[in-house]
């Protein structure tokens, strides 16, 4: 093949999987003293954040609604099972001593800063990367906890809550998956591969298996609706 000819084809055609491994192993492409990231990953931290934001956001202003007045009924309290005011009335719900959203309005916010950066061609160093890393995991921790708090402890679902949990869980992914891909985190390059050769996998299934524990736990509420 010429050698412009491989320049077209590299033109449209994605590394293979093997290059994009070395490229992560040695931190080339950025990844060494700063790192910045394609448009995709950008817009991807900017929508799960502003989701977040939002869903946080709904839930601050109801939580102290809730407090100013105890009969207050949120809007997305819609039966026993779909219930935000069961969850929000919950220990849970003021995990640290003061409701859990406060932490989502400045998490979120400090993403949704990041991704703008990330858009507009900011290169972030390596401490900022492994800092987003851990913030999102610390996040996608927390937000499985409550998942199983609010399914097994409370009894009920917080709609705005599911938001949160899957922007989390996305958020967290990608970021994983940016890290490894820059070589910010260090892994074996069969690992690197596999991840890079098939990012969606992991993010997929974790939401089908919140999904799923979901459809399970409540099964004899949905059948109502068939």
């Amino acid at each position: 093949m010429k050698r412009s000819e491989r320049g077209a084809v590299g033109a449209v055609r994605e590394p293979e999987a093997d290059e994009r491994v070395r490229a992560g192993a040695s931190g080339a492409g950025g990844g060494g003293e700063r790192a910045g990231a394609g448009r995709g990953f950008a817009w991807l931290l900017i929508v799960t954040a502003a989701l977040g934001l939002l869903g946080s956001f709904v839930i601050t202003i109801d939580k102290f609604a809730l407090l100013a007045d105890p009969g207050f009924v949120p809007a997305c309290s819609l039966s026993p099972v779909v219930s935000c005011t069961s969850v929000m009335r919950s220990e849970q719900a003021s995990a640290f001593g003061f409701p859990n959203p406060l932490i989502g309005l400045v998490a979120f916010a400090v993403v949704l800063g990041a991704g703008a950066g990330l858009l507009a061609g900011a290169r972030y160093r390596r401490w900022y990367w492994w800092g987003l890393n851990l913030g999102t995991l610390f996040g996608a921790g927390f937000c499985m906890w409550l998942m199983t708090q609010a399914l097994f402890e409370i009894g009920a679902l917080c709609l705005w809550c599911v938001l949160v949990w899957v922007a989390t869980v996305l958020m967290f992914c990608h970021t994983t998956v940016h890290n490894l891909r820059h070589g910010v985190l260090p892994a074996p390059r069969a690992l690197v591969a596999a991840v890079l050769e098939f990012p969606l996998v992991v993010p997929v299934t974790w939401c089908l298996v919140i999904v799923m524990l979901i459809a399970v736990r409540f099964w004899s509420y949905w059948q109502t609706f068939l």
